[in-house]
């Protein structure tokens, strides 16, 4: 199986579909199969806050698409330049993330139009994500922005506190250890509310105990949060 990356960016292994909890969110995630299943309508637009799964999904469809993929986050990678898009339209299925990050750079929207337009004709996938719907990340480029106004648009919204800690479960057992209830509750009342930062720190946690022979109790994770986090111990018990 033909498969593409851009650059040394890899998929999270945690990044799959059975494991996004898509409760209120179920739209987004069967849009997202139906494209990684070489199906559904194309473009695709994710948007939604910090922590809302879009990340997750664009990562999850491009584990479980067959053929040629990129996933780019272009937070990370935009001071690469727009070449990073050149030849992409050989992938059956491209997401591009962070969207917002490139929004008003003549060369960066010129190269997304040229992208557009290429695997629309070579029929490929796209999906594109941002915080906000395409009319509000501030595309100047009115040909790219009239291609993108016309994306089949997805809101996700954050997880809830019980299903913060349903992920986090779900996210210790795949890593191989146990998180408990009491401990899980004591990071949500303690840590911001989002999943990206939550899943980041519990697999910093999950070495420390590693490192330690220690469980994920409360005094431990207290303990390690102090030298990382001590905005952690602000909260009362």
């Amino acid at each position: 199986m033909s498969r593409q990356l851009a650059l040394p960016v890899g998929l999270s292994d945690h990044a799959q579909f059975d494991t996004f909890l898509d409760a209120g969110n179920a739209e987004a995630g069967a849009a997202m199969r139906q494209l990684a299943a070489g199906d559904g309508p194309s473009p695709v637009w994710l948007c939604g806050p910090r922590g809302s799964g879009k990340s997750h999904l664009l990562q999850a469809a491009c584990a479980a698409a067959r053929g040629a993929v990129s996933y780019l986050p272009l937070g990370r990678l935009s001071s690469h330049g727009p070449g990073l898009l050149e030849g992409l339209e050989r992938c059956r299925l491209v997401c591009i993330d962070d969207v917002h990050a490139v929004a008003g750079e003549d060369a960066w929207e010129r190269a997304l139009f040229a992208l557009y337009n290429a695997l629309h004709d070579a029929g490929g996938a796209l999906v594109l994500a941002a915080p906000r719907p395409p009319g509000g990340v501030g595309i100047a480029l009115a040909d790219l922005a009239s291609r993108l106004a016309a994306a089949r648009v997805y809101g996700l919204q954050p997880l809830d506190e019980a299903r913060l800690l349903v992920a986090l479960q779900n996210r210790a057992a795949r890593r191989g250890f146990d998180l408990p209830d009491e401990t899980g509750r004591w990071m949500l009342r303690r840590l911001p509310r989002d999943a990206a930062t939550l899943f980041e720190l519990l697999d910093r946690l999950d070495l420390a105990a590693l490192a330690a022979q220690r469980r994920l109790t409360v005094p431990f994770v207290r303990e390690t949060l102090a030298a990382v986090r001590p905005d952690a111990q602000d909260c009362a018990d």
